[in-house]
């Protein structure tokens, strides 16, 4: 059963009714609330969320899914967690906004947490002050969590030695490494214990027991001890001075944890051997897990089991070399010493030969090869250590449940990253022996592996390669198909086509699920037969499955999918579903609408989902497997309903710059009226269409919030945008043109008030087109390139990496060198064709940007500015690429409406639109 468009009656908007409803204003975007942190019970009964608006306080909350009500409201309520068998829902409660922002910087770290505690049975609400962490056991039985004591004051909160103590050997835990008192709470009567100095802590499965490590001031006292839940007693388990733990695991549904044992004694926290063992409550045995020769885990390892136990993954890394002596001036003939004097250098070294150039290895190093791990299995039947990852194969994609999984090395290309884009060798990897078969070298598309490990497929030269592992022979199984597009007909960047990807395997390894442009297809690993399973080509319908569940391998024959069914034609998203069995396609969501599942639960067959459009926030849906009488569930942004907020949006087709059939989102504003020809900003990157029935986001930054222009006169166009490689500028400009004259053609649009706004490759794009082009009347640039000659030896100092390869194979689409076409790269440049600009431009950048250098921005701005241009120029202080500062947003937000209300609507301009602003110090 569908759910019906009559359905959505009560959300949409009324013409006659938003006349009289007020306009939006920019605080009112403060209070629109979005759910984050949602989790749902594995019984699938309760729904917990944390409400949170754009400015202000976030709302916890909690939904009964069996009486489909809100059953709790929990204050600055954030992070939910619903125990394993569902009794308490757990809230982190911040301080108050205010309280954030009016605290002095120096004193922040005062400001503590509390924890809230709703019991789902009796609605009760308990909270904890001052809480650090915690956790809450799986049958509901037991609460535990740490007090968060610590004031922030380094020097009230250093205790001071006594003579007897100071003449001791003190062993100094690392920095952050905090010891607090731990909280055991019996929730069926309230009783609670207390222990001192507990640093790490996890609780068991079956509730029985903590493990823990408890330390003293010293060091000397340190010990792993067990708390007994049933009498209250902790008893060591290893006493040793200076000793701590790493990560901490119980064995699922098991009376055995894993854990990693360390001793503060090596102060090298990078070197420091932790060791893995196994500990059972039943026998008191400790076992230990050997590292194979060579390697050992260090502080950041961390520790996973597979769902049955019967496997304990783990993480290590190669012996590592002793750490270099350090040279400091320490006498009269150090200060002489040429060893000494040049270890104080700054510098450092770049050479062609480096796989990687400096900003790029120091950035790597730095997150993540400075700790880097590998990983590891140990498997319990057998008692014996696999290493899965190793300097060949350093990457795979670990799922503890599964027999094969996908291994990857990028390091032969890490060289040709800086210009080709990024490639990896790809593996098959055996978790049982850890042996590892080539699937395909340098791809730049990532492969699949069949759960029982015998085929591999693969996207390369437009088809779809199926492998056999075992004899190496390939077959091009999607080459007989007729009439089905396998190749993405939307590629057009210079680079290899990406194809539309897998949907999964068979769990025996018999079939191969892909996608083809519209459709799933089944492809039998004996015979390479295809199957198309629906029917998407004849409605240009796209059917992708929607995975809810992070631990299914594969696919049974009798399964039914669950499957979002967007239309390319008219952007409608509905919910449909697919039987194996037969092949049975069902839609079971429908409507002028875009429907999205959220979550389902492990062990119930309850679903959340979403409905929205331009006029419906995408608010929490409940239903069951059937899908038939869905229950709107929340109702966050009630007051949504009170704004003149603009009308249902149309879909215009338009041509590309190369005569392809294209299409924009036309928003007319609220108060529209047949014949009115009015202002319109057009909002752009490439394809925009598909968001025909997104509710827009309710917040301020780099883009225009869409329902504040619509709420106030304005009309605002989506369009796609088709490129050329080799010439994006052009191309770009010519479809933004036939965009722009659709519009026109219509009568909406006035032809004399049409502005641009794009933010990266939008803002260069139409800080492009106006040198090329008097159509439109003005336009806002955020962080747009300007000279791509310039640009192109740039570096990206977020990433690291050097920007060449996004001109030769990436979104620039310049497709060549700037030896091989500085023709190009002149052609495509805004910043050489200053003169020709007659349409004032708003640029913007934060000046930390570390996507496009901010002195693009500056290059054009002073072109433009030589050549006597309009042009103004916002250097955000201390911003990245998009800004993320609340004053600036709110800032940029406003001046950017103040620059097309002066320009489109010709409204009084801002002072700072007349004459800038100076720049003053005040001493």
């Amino acid at each position: 059963m569908t759910l019906k468009l009559s359905l959505l009656s009560a959300a949409l908007f009324s013409v006659s009714s938003l006349a009289a409803k007020p306009s939006l204003e920019f605080k009112d975007v403060f209070d629109f609330r979005y759910p984050q942190g949602t989790v749902i019970s594995e019984q699938g009964t309760f729904l917990g969320l944390s409400a949170k608006p754009y400015r202000g306080d976030s709302e916890g909350q909690v939904y009964s899914l069996n009486n489909r009500a809100l059953i709790a409201s929990v204050p600055r309520g954030t992070n939910p967690v619903i125990n394993k068998s569902g009794q308490w829902v757990g809230f982190t409660q911040l301080p108050t906004l205010l309280e954030k922002e009016t605290t002095d910087k120096k004193k922040k770290k005062t400001l503590k947490n509390n924890l809230v505690l709703v019991s789902t049975a009796t609605k009760t609400q308990q909270t904890f002050s001052s809480v650090k962490d915690y956790q809450i056991s799986d049958d509901g039985l037991w609460l535990v969590y740490r007090e968060d004591t610590k004031t922030g004051d380094k020097k009230s909160d250093a205790k001071e030695n006594t003579d007897e103590q100071a003449d001791e050997l003190k062993i100094s835990a690392d920095k952050g490494d905090d010891t607090l008192t731990l909280v055991v709470l019996n929730l069926s009567n309230n009783e609670s214990t207390r222990y001192d100095n507990i640093a790490a802590y996890k609780v068991g499965p079956n509730s029985n027991v903590i493990l823990v490590n408890q330390r003293s001031e010293d060091g000397s006292k340190n010990r792993v001890a067990v708390i007994d839940l049933a009498s209250n007693q902790i008893t060591s388990l290893i006493d040793e001075p200076g000793v701590t733990l790493g990560d901490i695991a119980w064995q699922p549904n098991s009376q055995q944890v894993a854990f990693y044992l360390g001793n503060y004694v090596n102060d090298d926290k990078r070197r420091r051997d932790y060791q893995l063992k196994l500990w059972s409550p039943t026998s008191n045995k400790i076992t230990d897990i050997h590292n194979p020769s060579g390697w050992f885990s260090g502080k950041t390892a961390s520790i996973k089991w597979s769902k049955d136990g019967s496997r304990l993954f783990f993480e290590n890394r190669p012996q590592l070399e002793q750490k270099a002596k350090v040279l400091k001036y320490t006498d009269e003939s150090s200060l002489f010493d040429y060893d000494t004097i040049r270890q104080q250098k700054g510098l450092k070294v770049w050479h062609n030969a480096d796989p990687e150039i400096k900003t790029r290895e120091i950035k790597t190093w730095n997150e993540s090869r400075r700790d880097q791990h590998y990983q590891a299995v140990y498997h319990l039947n057998g008692e014996r250590v696999v290493q899965l990852e190793n300097l060949q194969v350093p990457s795979i994609s670990l799922r503890t449940n599964a027999n094969f999984v996908l291994g990857s090395d990028d390091t032969p290309y890490l060289k040709q990253i800086m210009y080709k884009g990024f490639y990896r060798d790809y593996y098959s990897v055996d978790i049982s022996s850890g042996d590892k078969q080539l699937i395909v070298k340098e791809s730049s598309n990532r492969p699949t592996v069949a759960p029982d490990g015998k085929h591999a497929a693969y996207f390369d030269g437009e088809q779809i390669w199926l492998k056999s592992l075992s004899t190496q022979q390939l077959t091009p199984v999607s080459k007989a198909v007729k009439n089905a597009l396998f190749a993405d007909d939307k590629h057009d960047k210079p680079e290899p086509n990406e194809g539309f990807g897998f949907a999964g395997w068979q769990l025996d390894g018999s079939t191969l699920y892909a996608y083809s442009k519209y459709d799933i297809w089944a492809f039998d690993t004996k015979t390479a037969k295809a199957t198309r399973l629906t029917d998407g080509y004849k409605t240009q319908t796209q059917y992708r499955i929607e995975y809810k569940d992070k631990d299914k391998l594969g696919f049974n024959p009798d399964d039914t999918l669950l499957l979002s069914a967007h239309n390319l034609e008219n952007k409608q998203t509905h919910i449909a579903t697919l039987s194996l069995q037969d092949n049975k396609l069902q839609t079971v969501l429908s409507g002028e609408a875009k429907y999205n599942v959220v979550r389902k639960a492990k062990e119930a067959d309850t679903y959340i989902f979403t409905r929205q459009s331009y006029q419906e926030f995408p608010d929490y849906w409940v239903t069951d497997n059937s899908f038939n009488n869905p229950t709107k569930l929340t109702d966050l942004n009630p007051q949504q309903r009170t704004f003149a907020w603009g009308q249902k949006p149309e879909l215009v087709k338009y041509k590309g710059y190369d005569g392809e059939d294209l299409q924009g989102v036309l928003i007319k504003p609220a108060d529209y009226k047949a014949g009115d020809k009015v202002p319109v900003v057009i909002y752009f990157y490439r394809y925009m269409s598909q968001r025909m029935y997104d509710f827009p986001k309710m917040e301020l930054n780099h883009r225009p919030n869409l329902p504040m222009y619509t709420s106030n006169g304005y009309a605002i166009f989506l369009p796609d945008i088709r490129f050329e490689i080799g010439h994006p500028g052009r191309s770009s400009t010519q479809t933004m043109i036939n965009a722009a004259q659709a519009l026109i053609d219509k009568g909406v649009a006035d032809p004399d008030k049409i502005g641009l706004q794009g933010h990266s490759w939008a803002g260069y794009q139409s800080a492009f087109m106006i040198t090329q082009t008097n159509m439109f009347k003005a336009v806002v640039s955020g962080a747009p390139v300007s000279n791509m000659t310039s640009a192109y030896s740039g570096i990206r100092l977020k990433s690291g990496l050097a920007r060449q390869f996004q001109y030769e194979t990436g979104q620039s689409r310049i497709g060549k060198t700037l030896t091989e076409a500085p023709e190009l790269y002149i052609e495509n440049s805004p910043v050489f064709y200053a003169d020709k600009v007659n349409t004032p431009i708003l640029i913007m950048f934060g000046d930390n940007d570390g996507a496009v250098p901010w002195q693009e921005g500056i290059q054009y701005y002073l072109a433009l500015r030589r050549h006597g241009k309009d042009a103004i120029f916002l250097q955000y202080e201390g911003e990245p690429h998009h800004l993320k500062k609340l004053p600036n947003q709110l800032d940029y937000s406003i001046r950017m409406k103040e620059y097309f209300d002066y320009h489109l609507k010709g409204l009084p301009p801002a002072e700072w639109i007349q004459s800038g602003k100076a720049f003053i110090t005040e001493e």
